[in-house]
């Protein structure tokens, strides 16, 4: 009997990814264990292992295709013995794509139903929708891709479909773009057109590619992991109340200590600033344990480690590996952990439970030169550090002598549902005391 090789679920929140290489082909033998296939989430790529044994009788979805549904049949095994020629591949509703097929080919009495329709009276018919119905042909002449179900629906409702941009195949506009497109897709009425520059660029209502001339820049499809960041702070910017505390911390103190801290450690350890820029985030969390919590319907949950999320930028996005448990850790250990898992991310081989369950991020931008930023709140954290470049400064010093130190900025940004300025400034001033007094980590 057939066995089917579904698309599996990689993390609790997948609902599709990309199945970015096969490792197998028609006719090869698999066995339990085997990696058979590389699957692309948004956020990384991981083998998958085959669970039964068999020989592949069938591929049914081709490598790089990309949005196949979680359990969606990928490949057909043949058990042993069986004739693999005997074996069928699975029905066209278990392989991805399904909806753009139906809409390609339009059930009979869908058009007979159209045909039906009677046509409007001019009198009737309202100048908007008249302009926008289901055009036929682009502004540069060429023909339209659309499917008749999305030609219809955009008709009904006063879509201009010139305004849509294409999910199926070769850039096929079909059902779901339709009914997904924004108040900004519809036509522009004769009153409202939108005007034209001197050079003959259309002006359009929302800002889209139509603003460019043709040939003038390159459109790179979005990846998934670049969905996901789009998605996750656009709806963090508009849906979390941002409010920003800043603070200048003096590092000369953490730069000797750091210095000291290599001299003495064992061979191929060399903690970075930012590892102990991690340990001190973690105890002023412990410190100010009313700052380790995040927004939930049901009510603030309070976290009982500090579980830091650092900012890791990675080819088409960026991507935040957890510290666990960083209070309990040591310098040495923070320094190894987060060397392997910035460089697991950068070549996007991190586990979903690696980069899952931080309490609290930091992203330092110091390396570029930048003085200071505030970051978007990765949700569901509560709070976020943007850290700035240390730099010399002259300060006044406690006996009121100007001195050259090395200063940095740092900006924390919090939730206003889980934390007020008041908590959060007692934050920033223990995270403060750990930088500047390095020595009260070791306490």
């Amino acid at each position: 009997m057939a066995i089917n090789i579904t698309m599996p679920a990689l993390s609790p929140t997948m609902e599709e990814g990309t199945l970015a290489k096969w490792l197998i082909k028609e006719g090869d033998s698999v066995k339990s264990g085997d990696i058979i296939a590389e699957i692309e989430t948004d956020k990384a790529t991981m083998e998958v292992e085959a669970v039964d044994e068999g020989t592949v009788a069938k591929i049914v979805v081709p490598e790089g295709s990309e949005g196949v549904k979680v359990n969606a049949v990928i490949a057909v095994l043949a058990e042993d013995g069986e004739d693999t020629a005997s074996v069928k591949a699975p029905s066209a509703d278990a392989a991805p794509k399904k909806e753009e097929k139906k809409e390609d080919a339009p059930k009979a009495d869908e058009k007979k139903a159209e045909e039906k329709k009677p046509e409007p009276k001019k009198e009737e018919a309202k100048p908007e929708p008249a302009k926008a119905a289901a055009p036929a042909k682009s502004d540069d002449g060429a023909r339209l891709k659309a499917s008749p179900l999305a030609k219809r629906i955009a008709a009904n409702k006063g879509i201009d479909l010139k305004a849509l941009k294409g999910s199926g195949p070769h850039g096929r506009i079909i059902k779901r773009d339709v009914e997904a497109a924004k108040p900004g897709a519809q036509a522009a009425s004769a009153g409202s057109a939108a005007p034209a520059s001197p050079d003959g660029l259309i002006l359009p209502q929302i800002l889209d590619d139509r603003v460019y001339a043709p040939d003038t820049y390159e459109l790179k499809p979005l990846d998934g992991m670049r969905k996901t960041v789009a998605r996750r702070l656009t709806q963090s910017f508009m849906q979390v109340p941002h409010f920003p505390l800043n603070v200048d911390i003096t590092l000369d103190n953490l730069l000797t200590s750091r210095t000291a801290i290599n001299n003495a450690a064992r061979e191929g350890v060399k903690v970075s600033v930012n590892d102990l820029l991690i340990k001190a985030a973690a105890l002023a969390l412990i410190d100010e344990p009313d700052c380790n919590a995040s927004f939930t319907d049901k009510g603030i949950a309070y976290h009982k480690h500090a579980n830091i999320s650092v900012a890791v930028a990675v080819e088409g996005g960026l991507i935040t590996p957890v510290i666990f448990k960083a209070e309990q850790k040591g310098l040495a250990e923070i320094s190894e952990e987060m060397k392997d898992l910035a460089t697991r991310a950068r070549e996007r081989k991190l586990k979903p439970q690696e980069y899952m369950g931080g309490t609290f991020s930091i992203s330092n931008l110091g390396m570029f030169g930048i003085k200071s930023f505030a970051s978007i709140i990765n949700p569901p954290e509560g709070m976020i550090l943007s850290v700035g470049t240390g730099e010399k400064r002259a300060v006044v010093d406690e006996k009121g002598n100007v001195v050259v130190r090395t200063v940095m900025s740092v900006t924390l940004t919090c939730d206003h549902r889980v934390i007020g300025g008041a908590e959060g400034a007692k934050w920033l001033a223990a995270f403060k005391r750990y930088v500047e007094t390095p020595e009260a980590m070791l306490l």
